[in-house]
């Protein structure tokens, strides 16, 4: 079992010395992954019902400071070697695929080859008209956004006809330490998404935080994969939930390779020591 943090680049941690010492205690207390979430931009009202919570609400307060995700892992990767560097998620459809796939590949070279790119549709439509992305277009885009970020990676000089993006080719420079590319993480809570991390997944972040809700969706996803000549037991299956002993074993006992918990902390004390507990309590018990 592996061990990630969430919400790292959130609130408190938006800030840069607090945002390196999040990164420096994980990487000294067994935690494999920092997960930068991701919004461009929060309406100050919205009507879109926020999926993993009953009242339809963020947790958050729609002012939350929440720093672009790339910028925010560049710094840290700066002050770091061997952390891995996730989005979790960045929405995809919001991006042009051209111009991520060079600032992922520029990051993950600068970091020595940790970036994993965690991806999903987006649930909030506000945000996505406020981009100018229509939001009945997501899944299409985010698809085909991805088919056109693994062709800049994998080949010298690329071509790629879609419905969103053209071109003929061109060259892509620095590409990613891993020849066939950056990781791609699916995010999601639906279905679909599991689908979706099976057939074109080198990962999985179902946002469900009960392993009767994860079984579901892990059985799909690993349907998907077999349907596609894929081995499922390839795709990384990173979830949250739990932050016992017992749980942990049964998420991993069901599945899950990798455990993700949230970036909480009063104060840097608490901070350290909330991570020493966890790596003292819960990573040397389990492992």
């Amino acid at each position: 079992m592996q061990y990630g943090i969430v919400f790292v680049n959130t609130g408190r941690f938006s800030k840069p010395d607090r945002a390196v010492l999040l990164a420096q205690h994980a990487e000294e207390n067994g935690f494999d992954s920092l997960w930068a979430a991701d919004h461009v931009v929060i309406p100050a009202t919205y009507g879109s019902p926020y999926p993993y919570s009953s009242d339809g609400q963020m947790p958050w307060p729609n002012r939350v400071r929440l720093p672009d995700p790339l910028v925010w892992l560049a710094y840290v990767a700066a002050r770091t070697t061997t952390v891995k560097l996730a989005t979790g998620i960045l929405i995809l459809p919001q991006r042009n695929p051209v111009v991520l796939a060079k600032q992922a590949a520029t990051l993950d070279v600068l970091s020595g080859g940790r970036l994993m790119l965690g991806v999903g549709t987006g649930w909030l439509e506000e945000e996505s008209e406020a981009v100018g992305i229509p939001f009945a277009e997501r899944g299409a885009r985010l698809e085909e956004h991805i088919e056109v970020m693994r062709t800049l990676w994998r080949n010298e000089q690329a071509s790629f006809h879609g419905r969103f993006t053209n071109f003929d080719d061109v060259i892509l420079s620095p590409r990613p330490v891993n020849v066939e590319g950056i990781p791609i993480v699916i995010g999601g809570h639906s279905m679909r998404a599991a689908r979706r991390a099976g057939t074109i997944g080198d990962g999985f972040y179902p946002a469900k935080i009960t392993l009767e809700e994860l079984t579901p969706l892990l059985a799909t996803m690993r349907r998907a994969a077999e349907e596609a000549g894929r081995d499922p037991d390839a795709i990384e299956v990173s979830a949250g939930g739990v932050l016992d002993p017992d749980g942990v074993r049964q998420f991993r006992d069901g599945g899950v390779t990798r455990l993700l918990v949230p970036a909480i902390a009063q104060n840097d004390d608490g901070l350290k020591a909330t991570l020493e507990s966890f790596a003292n309590q819960v990573i040397a018990k389990v492992d």
